[in-house]
């Protein structure tokens, strides 16, 4: 039998397993060419135009516009005639997917985050319009027209460890928030952190955003384990919160560095001139991020940390106390550098730099 190469759903976006298939550029038998377009993909913060890496026929697609398709999921082959049939064992038809549920209008194209947060905040969903795509943004909008009124300064804090005893002495004096209580899967209700509530666990979200609470901050630390941090905050979107960016007033922000939201920033750290922090970003007490660093996102700097000039993150890395990078370096996703470590070159994805040590070794 002539080859079939498989066509798979590509990565739009690090953060979500999912991508919407916004359009579909081509048919069933269809001859396609190295770098024509062949769908494009969306996701709630990113598009991606999808081309051929090679030329064939089109056969076996199992997927229509406005699905949710999983990243690496067969979209469909390429044959090398447009008449080629394929094996039963690869026939994987769209009724094979898992259905929309059936309280999702047919004509409504919407991403996964979105719907969960419209469902999770009584959102109508024929009330959304058709046509295009929604997003969490254009839902939250929605939240806003549907009357629940919002404290602009109120929100919770997630976690209720030391970490968030840090947060809550830096908000309180940064003055611009109140904290109205903790969330804390492990910590009785009714008990207090620095004379803050604790009013319960992760439960408690939904009924607390329709009470006009929409902020919150995120205090799970993940130092070592950085899994429940991103669990908390994919919590957190599903039931429609937003993160402010937290900032120590002796903390010092260059006029031209650019800050995502959720970041965290403590007393005497110092973000350089054209520094660009993604989302739910670190910076610690007394750490210095020079001119023209990029830090992704969930990237966390601890105390004392040095970065250089042009020093770049990637997402998910944990810098540790004291570290000293030098100029230019880029340190790999996930990556883990340890306290009082010297860098001077390169980190590789998921990288292990031990405390105390000088990579790379002389």
């Amino acid at each position: 039998m002539a080859e079939l190469i498989p066509v798979l759903v590509p990565l739009v976006n690090p953060n979500e397993s999912e991508s919407l298939l916004a359009r579909l550029c081509v048919k069933e038998g269809q001859q396609i060419k190295v770098g024509e377009l062949v769908a494009v993909f969306e996701t709630t913060k990113a598009t991606l135009e999808m081309t051929a890496d090679r030329s064939g026929f089109v056969v076996g697609i199992t997927a229509n516009e406005g699905d949710l398709l999983k990243n690496g999921e067969r979209l469909f082959f390429l044959a090398e005639r447009p008449d080629q049939k394929l094996p039963a064992e690869l026939i994987n038809i769209s009724k094979n997917r898992e259905p929309k549920s059936s309280e999702t209008p047919s004509n409504l194209r919407i991403t996964q985050p979105a719907l969960a947060l419209a469902r999770a905040s009584g959102i109508e969903l024929t009330t959304l319009p058709s046509g295009q795509l929604i997003t969490e943004k254009m839902v939250r909008a929605k939240i806003v027209e549907s009357g629940v009124e919002v404290d602009p300064t109120a929100l919770i804090i997630y976690g209720g460890g030391g970490h968030a005893k840090s947060l809550i002495d830096l908000i309180r004096v940064e003055g611009k928030y109140n904290v109205v209580g903790i969330l804390d899967d492990g910590l009785p209700a009714g008990s207090a952190i620095l004379d803050v509530p604790v009013l319960g666990s992760g439960d408690l979200l939904a009924e607390l955003r329709q009470k006009g609470i929409a902020k919150a901050v995120n205090a799970v630390g993940g130092i070592g384990n950085i899994t429940p941090r991103l669990k908390v905050y994919d919590k957190l979107k599903t039931a429609g919160y937003t993160f402010p960016t937290v900032i120590h007033p002796r903390a010092f922000v260059e006029p031209t560095a650019n800050l995502g939201d959720g970041g965290q920033l403590f007393f005497n750290a110092y973000i350089g001139s054209d520094v660009k922090m993604g989302f739910g970003c670190i910076v610690n007490t007394g750490a210095i991020v020079s001119h023209d660093c990029v830090l992704n996102d969930f990237v966390n700097i601890s105390p004392g940390a040095i970065l250089a000039g042009a020093v770049t993150i990637k997402e998910r890395t944990l810098i540790g106390m004291g570290v000293t990078i030098n100029l230019n370096v880029v340190i790999g996703a996930g990556a883990r550098v340890g306290n009082s470590a010297v860098v001077k070159a390169d980190v590789p994805e998921n990288g292990v730099v031990r405390a105390g040590s000088v990579w790379p070794a002389d």
